[in-house]
Formats: structure tokens, C-alpha cells, sequence
């Protein structure tokens, strides 16, 4: 079980801090925006301070979902080396804080060596303000996602139960297992039928990743299919916020309530 290690008061003595959650998926179209947004205002409704960022520049969409319109963004502060702090926008609707991509842009894709320091030493000073830091990730692994998540304390990795999204999801924790600094891998099962079927999902890369890499990535969550999950994007509105009582976010505030009170 994932361990929300919440804000340390020794953290400016630490390298590394351990509340920035990274959240990743091996291909797209598996509902980790969607995730991202949920679980951040889960947690704030359990009284976290939370920082969301939208880190897929590609196809940013965190605002839209949110229904907010950002006069400045991480392009923003990435182009022009201003500090992130002055790019963050609240959530009023989920109490969370949010920085906003730019669709489009491919800046992070694209990121200069340089560039990619400054984000990254942002990202750890703004965790000594927030109890929990998230990323919402671009899909894939390329290798400005790889330098990233140096800086991860944790990495959720969405995923589904197409076989595309598994072997894609496999091969996205085969890499990360492969580097000298190796994070921990937590499963969040999305759009699954049944919270059998979804751990019958979670068995199927258990049973590959303990085959192949000998490692046993910790299931953190099951989120069923839930046609509220559309309505609510549809509306520009979070589902705890008009939906707070549909299956799949009583998923998502059962797996927060499971991992602040491990």
C-alpha cells in the first residue's frame, strides 16, 4: 500500500521530496486526466493542501476538464524562466490548486536541457508549500518523462484492462525498473467493469512484472466504468462535485481514504 508521506517538516533538508506523486500511463486515452483531477480533490476534501500541474503539454487538457481559462501556464513559466508559484490558479470547485498546460505547445516534449533543471527545482520548492504535489504526465516514457520522475516520490501508473494499455503500462515500469533509482510502482485500475474484473486486470500485469522484472507493483486502487465519468467532463465540473455519490468516485475517495489512513 502506497504511504502518503505528507509534508515533512525537514523536507528543505531533503534532496528528493517525497510528496510529488507522479502520474503516468503507458499509452493514452486510459482516463489518467480524468484520475488526476479526481484524486486530487479527494484528497483535498480530506484536508490536504494539493498543488495539481499539468505536465502533458502535447494535449494539456487539465483546464478544460476544470472548465478554467488560464492567463498564464507552465509554457509560461517555462518560456520566459518565471517561477511556477506565479502561474498556479485555484480550483475553487475542488479546493486544489492547479498550474495549467498549453495544448499544443510541445514544449515539454521539446524541453531544453536547462530548462528541464528549472522545472525540476520549481517543482521541489513549491512541494515545501503543498502537502501533496501531482504531475499529471504526457503518456509514454520518452526521456524528459524519465528525467522527471528523478525528482518522483511515488509514480501512479493508470491503466485499463485493453491489452494495449497493459503492455504498454508493462513496458512504462520494465524502463523505470531499469534505472539505478528505482520508484515505487502503484496500479490504479481504471474503467474496469467490476472490482472483480479489475483485479483480475491488476493480476494480469502482477503476474508479468513478478515473471519478468521480479518486482510487484502495489495495486493502490480500482475505479469502475461509470457513464457519470463523461457527464461530469462534459459539464466542465468535477464528479465529487456534481456526481460525489456515482461509483467511480466512490472509488476514487475509498482509495484515498485507504492510503491516508495506512
Amino acid at each position: 500500500m502506497l504511504k502518503m508521506d505528507l509534508k515533512d517538516p525537514n523536507l528543505e533538508q531533503q534532496v528528493t521530496p517525497k510528496n510529488i506523486y507522479f502520474i503516468a500511463s503507458g499509452k493514452g486515452g486510459v482516463g489518467k486526466t480524468w484520475f488526476s483531477i479526481t484524486f486530487s480533490h479527494a484528497l483535498a476534501q480530506q484536508g490536504r493542501k494539493v498543488l495539481l500541474c499539468d505536465g502533458d503539454l502535447g494535449l494539456a487538457n487539465i483546464d478544460i476538464q476544470l472548465g478554467l481559462t488560464p492567463e498564464k501556464d507552465l509554457t509560461t513559466s517555462l518560456v520566459n524562466h518565471i517561477d511556477l508559484k506565479q502561474v498556479i490558479i485555484p480550483c475553487s470547485q475542488g479546493r486544489f490548486d492547479v498550474i495549467a498546460g498549453r495544448s499544443g505547445s510541445g514544449t515539454l516534449a521539446t524541453l531544453p536541457f536547462q530548462s528541464l533543471v528549472f522545472l525540476k527545482d520549481q517543482l521541489k520548492k513549491l512541494a515545501l508549500d503543498y502537502d501533496v504535489v501531482l504531475v499529471d504526465l504526457g503518456a509514454g516514457i520518452g526521456p524528459t518523462i524519465q528525467s522527471l520522475l528523478q525528482i518522483a516520490g511515488q509514480c501512479i501508473v493508470v491503466i485499463t484492462d485493453e491489452p494495449t494499455s497493459l503492455m504498454d503500462a508493462y513496458a512504462f515500469i520494465k524502463v523505470m525498473h531499469g534505472r539505478e533509482n528505482k520508484l515505487p510502482m502503484n496500479i490504479i485500475i481504471n474503467q474496469a467493469e467490476t472490482l472483480e474484473a479489475g483485479k483480475r486486470t491488476y493480476g494480469t500485469i502482477q503476474q508479468v512484472c513478478e515473471k519478468f522484472l521480479k518486482v510487484t507493483p502495489n495495486l493502490l486502487g480500482i475505479i469502475r466504468r461509470d457513464p457519470l465519468v463523461r457527464t461530469s467532463i462534459c459539464m466542465q465540473t468535477p464528479i465529487l462535485t456534481c456526481h460525489p455519490t456515482a461509483p467511480a468516485a466512490e472509488d476514487v475517495k475509498r482509495t484515498v481514504q485507504q492510503i491516508i489512513s495506512y
